[in-house]
């Protein structure tokens, strides 16, 4: 496990962008089912997901999303961030294998609240934004 980045509110700059990556296994769906409940047969059924459009088994959107939750609380602003807010967006599907870079870019500080804006993206291998959304996070 990593350490959690530690930024202060004054250290954060617009613009600032921080970045992981991870791939996608077929435990870690199998792990999310189990979690959340979630066995619709697009995740869960390889030969019912062959008879779809996809011909694969589709990683939970949810699953994608969540590490947002690794970006904001390991790496921007990490150690001091308390989630505020997230907007969602599901652009393209994720598969098992698929490897994620994992996205999110500074657009906004308020001095008053000490909340940040950050852009949060997720894009697969070939580059193309699958998950796309705004966070706001106070920097405590």
């Amino acid at each position: 496990m990593i350490d959690a980045c530690e930024y202060q509110f004054n250290d954060i700059e617009i613009g600032q962008t921080e970045t992981f990556e991870l791939v996608i296994t077929e435990s870690m769906l199998d792990d999310f089912a189990r979690l959340s409940g979630d066995y619709n047969p697009l995740h869960m059924n390889e030969n019912y997901a062959y008879s779809t459009i996809f011909k694969r088994r589709v990683c939970h959107g949810m699953l994608v999303a969540s590490f947002f939750s690794r970006l904001v609380g390991m790496y921007i602003p990490g150690k001091n961030a308390l989630y505020f807010s997230q907007t969602l967006k599901f652009i393209h599907p994720c598969f098992i294998d698929d490897t994620l870079k994992i996205e999110g870019k500074v657009l906004d500080k308020s001095e008053s609240t000490k909340l940040i804006t950050l852009k949060t993206s997720v894009f697969n291998d070939m580059g193309k934004c699958i998950i796309d959304g705004q966070a706001k996070v106070l920097v405590r």
